[in-house]
């Protein structure tokens, strides 16, 4: 099935609305599959991801932090989006003034096309608005194209940190950017 929103299609921006909620989830869903679950579906990773992309929960997430959702549309399809917060200050971060970009996530076939640097862009001068002088984030340690992606974006790794589920963990790189183009660290 073709849709509109196939990847030939222009790609814009826009801060999040609750009618994107649904959207949201299920590209959030789709993503955070094809990303995690390579070797199949467990009962472990199913209930993390149907509790991450609660449609409710996020619906609720936008409505209490307006502007803290950016997504990517083409042909009024949801192709990406961003999610972000601050202050959101991490120990291993060198300065309290730093926002957290919790989730950037795009559909393959829009991938490489320059949506996600877009996303990561708009964050990061929304966080600058919004007084952060750094933006952090983690990145699983098994997800290479994440990692090269933020490393050719001035992001530098800092430290190693764990995403716990139920009694799985999970290492994850923790990668930071001063906002000003400076060095971290």
């Amino acid at each position: 099935m073709s849709e509109p929103g196939a990847p030939g299609a222009e790609v814009a921006l826009r801060t999040a609305t609750r009618a994107d909620a649904l959207p949201i989830a299920v590209l959030g869903l789709q993503v955070f599959l094809d990303t995690y679950a390579t070797a199949g579906i467990r009962a472990v990773l199913a209930r993390e991801a149907l509790q991450a992309f609660d449609a409710a929960a996020i619906e609720a997430r936008i409505a209490g932090a307006p502007g803290t959702f950016i997504v990517a549309e083409a042909a009024g399809h949801l192709v990406g989006y961003a999610q972000w917060s601050t202050p959101a200050p991490q120990p291993q971060v060198p300065d309290p003034d730093a926002a957290e970009l919790q989730t950037l996530y795009v559909q393959r076939p829009f991938l490489r096309r320059g949506v996600g640097a877009r996303l990561l862009a708009r964050v990061e001068q929304a966080a600058r608005e919004r007084g952060a002088a750094v933006l952090w984030l983690t990145a699983w340690i098994g997800n290479a194209n994440a990692l090269a992606f933020y490393a050719s974006r001035g992001y530098a790794p800092l430290d190693s940190t764990w995403h716990v589920f139920e009694d799985e963990r999970h290492e994850n790189r923790l990668l930071a950017r001063r906002l000003d183009g400076r060095p971290i660290g």
